[in-house]
């Protein structure tokens, strides 16, 4: 991103300093399973030749091209822009490299051809299923600013030829014959058929290397590539293979042996017409979220203000109004009021619509988001670093990440869809590169080894960095270790590591334009039906500036929307309408927390956080806060938590360097928890800018996987030692980073999560049932099961009625009905049933929960009427949704024999109620249900169609 600061000038080499040459024909790995280089591989070998100008041309596919862009600003050579193509000329929908197919690549010389271009992928991309375009010849007409390159072989006969070169130069106004030699035995061949074609038709001809490797020793890898793309051993792919190595870049002297000089020079007459580059690509915003005759900014501040009125009905604090006008300043100079107003748009359609949703990740570092309601983390109450959010020397559009429901998202994404049309949003891409596992599926079925054996291999990666278990694993599979074969197969598992496998669907994040966002970017379809996705992931779309909104799905906030409407409807003492009705440090709560009595409570229900809570103590919310953030890889490996819990149970002494240390660290005790810490440490404690303290904190949140904390070393420690700070402290404080790279939280995101704990751990204190409803009605979320979460309703004094047909529903209920029995015996009874239901004894996971005492609830089972928790439909393994719903609607039954008839049950539907024991009121025990369930006569269709009633068979 430096370099793309610089003027291209600066970056580039004299051109005397370059070969008469510029490459306009190379694919590389994003051409799924056919080119073997990454772009950058394909960028730096050019300009190692010497090359003016490389064009990287994926298959119907521009995916590389940022990847090739920022490379090349770093090697100071040219890029071009383009794709290939294989056209079928009978307009079929299949594509294949073959004779009954054009070949054709195109170039984008500027941004007008740029946005044809892309807005022909997009057409073939979505004309076919994913992976795979349909194009005819047809759809060139509007691509008339490109530059095409056709790449034609012998095996046509020549007078065809003629006639679809004729087709081409009436469709496309500037074409060249790319002459591309492999020393395949038809050199010459090719040679004439592009001599006569261009003196018939007029067209220049170009020399290219037809690349799809940066060097030959990739020609290996590109065959295995072949056999894992055609299913095929490599073994047995035979002509399917390429001949030889050369298929690859070479030096301009190997080019000038086998091309006239007046090809080679002719690719630079091409590469100088070719000024387009991705630099120039412009985001522009959804323009309608703003009124007439008011500015975007002065709609944002009015929103804004508004927000900060509901937020503090008596006035926001002083400091908290100059952050709010501080924030409001740089967004309006840095031009991202669209941005705010797009998110804000979309947050006020879900709360609209009831939707629970809180923005979480940098943007909680946000007043103006917070008044927005886009997040929930209250700056008068929270250290916020906007910085972290938004920077003018990062001159990047912000990111924010927002939940929803994760049953209610799609009425977002549809909202998205509906607001903006097809044309103007969709998904951003997921790189899907191999790792191990997939690595050594693939390579294995393309090398034919046992299938056993790789899935084997496949099943058990952890063995990969241990040779003696390594050996030992190809010794039991009758493989000698030393053999050609395994060093094969180890040697293209390794190669094969971080290549694109292919692109699928971001989980959340929506890209969205003012125009035709085809013209931006590729947009192809989904696996997902209804869903398209561009061809650039998050950190192409991030490189650019573009602008991407992240609308995700959280289990929990629809755990706690179904909780609080539970707590609405049966709850006679204090009704709580909605989060912002809880009581704020509540604690008991925290007493609950602080026992490590945390299953089912957001973020806090692992293992690992039991076992921290009755060290670390919560008593207030900041606690909650460290908590969520501390229980992480990064703190744990950065060796920061035994520090801070020494620190903070007075066992060590809390110290600081200085008063700028101080406010950075006073409210960790001295120890570097958050990621915003380190940024502001990396600024007060070693003088680095607000940019390059958010240099730092993408390295170090990249440098497990790719490196390049190395720059940053240096820098940090010696600007810690130009301050006055001794060596000690400063190695220790990079050695932190360091540990960051295992990932650690920002504190705005740890303070979202920290919200939905606190929330979802009061419910669970004061409205027991409740929050086991709706938990369980929201599952599959969490760490634990069905099963589990009702023993633990069972110990904490809720009543647990079995799933019963004449009652239950497809979801958990509750039942508000006259208790019989004390606390204590309904726990007695809870247990009987649990045991007989679940077959094994009711005892929380690991004996941790403790049961709520009885006089602190606010569920009235002080009353005698507590809510008692029916477990639903849902719960019976086997059965479907369908057949609950139906059994739900046509409740109460008489016999076995009538809810067979009335809910249309099949055989095995019985089956399963008779095995969960949900006919017991039908039938009595549930053995007795088996063989009443085997009685159940069933009818002819014509007696059915006669109206006839089921009978027992006598």
């Amino acid at each position: 991103q430096r370099a793309a600061k610089r003027p291209a000038d600066a970056q580039r080499p004299a051109d005397a300093q370059r070969a008469a040459f510029a490459e306009l024909h190379a694919i590389s790995n994003f051409s799924f399973l056919r080119g073997a280089s990454h772009p950058e591989e394909l960028v730096r070998t050019a300009a190692a030749f010497g090359y003016r100008a490389i064009a990287i041309t994926d298959e119907c596919s521009v995916a590389g091209a940022v990847k090739a862009h920022f490379a090349a600003l770093e090697c100071g050579i040219a890029l071009i822009i383009g794709a290939e193509f294989h056209i079928t000329i009978e307009n079929a929908a299949e594509v294949a490299a073959d004779a009954g197919a054009v070949h054709l690549v195109l170039l984008a010389p500027t941004r007008r051809a740029y946005g044809q271009l892309s807005a022909l992928i997009t057409r073939g991309r979505r004309r076919a299923p994913k992976g795979e375009y349909a194009l005819a010849l047809a759809d060139l007409r509007g691509c008339a600013d490109c530059l095409a390159l056709w790449v034609a072989g012998a095996r046509r006969p020549i007078g065809e030829q003629i006639a679809l070169g004729g087709e081409l130069k009436r469709l496309l106004p500037n074409v060249w014959i790319a002459l591309e030699l492999f020393l395949e035995g038809d050199d010459l061949d090719k040679t004439a058929h592009a001599l006569t074609l261009s003196s018939r038709l007029g067209l220049p001809i170009v020399a290219s290397n037809g690349a799809a490797m940066h060097a030959p020793a990739r020609q290996p890898l590109r065959d295995v590539l072949t056999a894992i793309r055609l299913k095929t051993p490599v073994r047995a792919l035979g002509t399917r293979l390429d001949q030889n190595r050369e298929r690859c870049l070479k030096p301009v002297s190997k080019l000038a042996e086998r091309h006239p000089r007046a090809m080679l020079e002719e690719t630079l007459r091409v590469a100088e017409r070719c000024a387009f580059s991705l630099s120039e690509l412009r985001y522009e915003y959804p323009r309608e979220l703003v009124p007439m005759r008011t500015t975007p900014a002065a709609h944002l501040r009015q929103l804004a203000e508004a927000g900060a009125k509901t937020r503090w009905p008596q006035g926001a604090p002083p400091n908290v109004a100059a952050l709010i006008a501080k924030e409001l300043a740089l967004i309006a100079e840095l031009g991202y009021e669209y941005f705010f107003l797009t998110v804000h748009d979309i947050v006020r359609f879900a709360r609209g619509r009831g939707i629970l949703c809180q923005g979480r990740g940098s943007a909680a570092n946000s007043a103006v988001c917070y008044c927005l309601g886009i997040t929930e983390v209250d700056p008068a109450r929270q250290h916020v670093l906007f910085e972290r959010f938004v920077s003018k020397e990062r001159n990047e559009p912000p990111d924010i990440d927002v939940d929803f429901e994760h049953e209610r998202r799609e009425e977002v994404i549809q909202y998205i869809y509906a607001r903006y049309g097809r044309t103007r949003a969709a998904l951003a891409a997921t790189l899907i590169t191999y790792r191990p596992r997939s690595a050594i599926r693939d390579v294995g079925k393309a090398l034919d080894l046992s299938g056993d054996f790789v899935d084997l291999l496949a099943k058990s990666v952890a063995w990969w960095d241990n040779r003696d278990e390594m050996i030992e694993r190809f010794r039991a599979a009758g493989l000698d270790p030393g053999s050609r074969v395994a060093k094969q197969f180890l040697h293209f598992v390794k190669a094969i590591l971080g290549f694109p496998r292919h692109l699928s669907q971001h989980v959340g994040g929506f890209v969205i334009s003012a125009g035709p966002l085809a013209e931006l970017v590729p947009v192809e379809n989904a696996a997902m039906a209804e869903r398209t996705v561009i061809q650039w992931d998050k950190y192409d779309l991030e490189a650019l500036g573009l602008l991407k909104v992240d609308v995700l799905g959280l289990g929990m906030l629809t755990a706690i929307r179904k909780t609080l409407a539970l707590v609405r409807e049966t709850a006679t003492r204090r009704r709580v309408a909605s989060m912002a009705d809880i009581p704020p440090e509540d604690p008991e709560t925290y007493a609950m927390l602080r026992r490590a009595d945390s299953v089912g409570v957001f973020q806090v229900e692992s293992r690992a956080q039991m076992s921290m809570l009755p060290r670390l103590k919560p008593a207030c919310f900041y606690d909650l806060v460290i908590e969520v953030a501390i229980v992480r890889p990064g703190p744990i490996q950065g060796n920061m938590v035994h520090p801070y819990l020494r620190r903070r149970n007075g066992e060590e002494p809390v110290a600081y360097p200085n008063d700028a240390v101080r406010a950075v660290l006073e409210r960790t005790l001295g120890i570097p928890i958050f990621q915003e810490q380190v940024i502001e440490l990396a600024m007060v404690a070693a003088g680095f800018s607000a940019g390059e303290a958010d240099e730092l904190r993408r390295a170090m949140a990249a440098w497990k996987r790719r490196g390049g904390l190395e720059p940053f070393e240096k820098k940090l420690i010696d600007g810690m030692l130009a301050r006055g700070h001794d060596r000690a402290f400063a190695e220790r404080v990079f050695e932190q980073i360091k540990g960051f790279g295992e990932y650690g939280f920002p504190e705005s995101h740890a303070a979202s999560f920290a919200l939905l704990a606190y929330v979802s751990a009061w419910l669970k204190r004061h409205h027991p049932a409740a929050f086991y409803c709706g938990i369980l009605n929201s599952l599959p979320m969490g760490f634990y099961s069905p099963s589990q979460l009702v023993r633990d309703a069972a110990a904490h004094d809720v009543e647990c009625r079995p799933v019963d047909v004449q009652t239950s529903g497809w979801d958990y209920r509750l039942e508000t009905r006259p208790l019989v029995r004390s606390p204590g015996d309904s726990a007695g009874r809870n247990r009987s049933l649990l045991e007989r239901w679940c077959g094994r004894p009711a005892i929380p996971q690991g004996g941790i929960a403790s049961p709520a005492t009885k006089n602190s609830r606010e569920d009235d089972s002080e009353t005698g009427e507590g809510p008692a928790l029916r477990l639903g439909l849902r719960q019976v393994k086997g059965l479907g949704e369908d057949a609950a719903r139906r059994i739900e609607n046509a409740q109460p039954f008489r016999d076995i024999d009538d809810i067979s008839a009335r809910a249309a049950l099949e055989d095995r539907d019985i089956t399963f109620l008779a095995r969960a024991g949900a006919l017991a009121r039908l039938s009595g025990h549930r053995y007795q249900a088996h063989w009443d369930a085997a009685g159940v006569d069933r009818p002819a269709a014509l007696w059915q169609a006669a109206g006839g009633r089921r009978r027992y068979r006598t």
